[in-house]
């Protein structure tokens, strides 16, 4: 089997461990079981997730069977880890509609034939059953109170606040790993480095309920970015995998513009390239960094892994487009993804002088200087620099009859949509 921890050492993709030891053998010997949870508090993961997922797919690729937790139960208590203040509570009919989207972008991920095929499971379908009496009985008599207390993610909230509800997420996750345990054979869970508490909780329930248990637990560090500001976020706020709320192009975007102190990282991090190639990515940065080589191919592998080789192929030609200036190439659809968050102007009418347009859409702030722009060589349509005051622009100059790209002077763009 490939040594799957020496591959995680590499990368940088090893925080904490229990057992180093006892996993490393159980690793090289059998084909284990292994999980990672993902609480459905939105309609779509984003990249914050993206590491966990990943972690997932190198473990089966190494012979071994993940199974995707959705936390259709947990989702419904929120999780206090990493948070200064208590979750507001998503009713029961949201939670279940962003758990199966999150189950939906899940899939893709990963193989579901095989000997090591992949599982998603949903913790809602066997919390709902579970009455009050038992889980206190069964499950919270495993838990002293000094524990918890102890514990990161209730330490951390105690003098802000935290409610019952959020401090018994520990042991609900517990009980997760136990049912795992239990009816999958599963001796593994990994999270991020906030979810040690949580994790080792759940291997403590395990060695109570179960003679001769052999579980082990395992944390991803938190990605971070050089300049300490937190790591999928932008201006517009998260990078979402789900290409309506983020696009392939925006979302290419994001990673072509990674930071050279964190460009090495991120390819370890979030790609499957080889250690040789990484390596060689790495030299060719350091003779030549100006010509971006390492955050090309991050953008293209974790672009192709997350929307597929078609979106990146669109993406590349949406970027090399308005780097050259020669949008007309694109259609309705890249022109929607590259320039969604550009100013943009409805054209009521079927035609409209050029001048008139640039005043109306506020692209020139006067008909003088419209008209000075258009003489001046300023303004480009579609690409074409256009210097005749008179044009009027129709229909037939719409990109599929939808869209005109008006160009001001070098970088400024404009979306005139029909």
């Amino acid at each position: 089997m490939v040594n799957i921890l020496k591959d995680l050492e590499f990368r940088g993709l090893l925080n904490q461990m229990t057992d180093e030891e006892g996993l490393t053998k159980l690793l090289g010997e059998e084909s284990v079981s292994l999980y990672c949870g993902f609480d459905p508090t939105g309609d779509s993961l984003h990249i914050g997730h993206l590491l966990p997922v990943l972690m997932l797919k190198r473990f089966q690729l190494a012979g071994h069977k993940p199974i995707a937790l959705v936390g259709g139960a947990t989702g419904m208590i929120g999780d206090p880890s990493g948070k200064k203040a208590e979750r507001t509570l998503n009713t029961a009919d949201t939670v279940k509609f962003y758990s199966q989207r999150i189950h939906e972008q899940l899939i893709p991920f990963l193989n579901f034939d095989g000997e090591n095929a992949a599982k998603v499971v949903n913790n809602y379908d066997w919390t709902a059953e579970l009455d009050v009496i038992t889980f206190l009985r069964d499950v919270g008599k495993n838990f002293g109170l000094n524990y918890m207390l102890a514990k990161d993610t209730v330490a951390s909230r105690l003098e802000a606040g935290i409610s019952f509800t959020e401090f018994s997420y520990m042991i609900l996750q517990s009980y997760d790993f136990l049912k795992l345990y239990q009816d999958h054979n599963c001796k593994l869970q990994i999270g991020g480095s906030d979810q040690w508490g949580n994790i080792t909780s759940g291997l403590e329930l395990i060695r109570k309920t179960e003679e001769n248990s052999k579980a082990f637990g395992l944390t991803v560090p938190l990605v971070t970015k050089a300049d300490g500001t937190k790591f999928g976020k932008t201006e517009g706020g998260a990078v979402w995998l789900d290409p309506e709320k983020t696009t392939p192009y925006e979302f290419y975007q994001f990673w072509i513009n990674t930071d050279d102190r964190d460009v090495v990282k991120y390819l370890k991090c979030f790609t499957f390239l080889s250690h040789e190639e990484i390596n060689e990515l790495e030299k060719q940065f350091l003779e030549a960094p100006e010509q971006r080589a390492a955050q090309k191919a991050l953008a293209a592998e974790v672009t192709k892994l997350v929307h597929g080789e078609k979106a990146l192929e669109q993406a590349i030609k949406i970027t090399e487009a308005l780097f050259s200036g020669s949008v007309k190439e694109l259609t309705a659809d890249e022109i929607k993804q590259g320039f969604k968050d550009v100013p943009s102007f409805q054209l009521e009418e079927g035609e409209m002088g050029l001048v008139d347009l640039l005043v109306a859409s506020k692209i020139s702030p006067s008909k003088r200087q419209a008209r000075e722009d258009v003489q001046n060589g300023a303004v480009y349509v579609n690409g074409d620099r256009i210097q005749d005051v008179a044009k009027v622009l129709t229909k037939e100059d719409a990109i599929e009859e939808q869209f005109i790209i008006i160009r001001r002077g070098k970088k400024k763009y404009f979306l005139i949509t029909l």
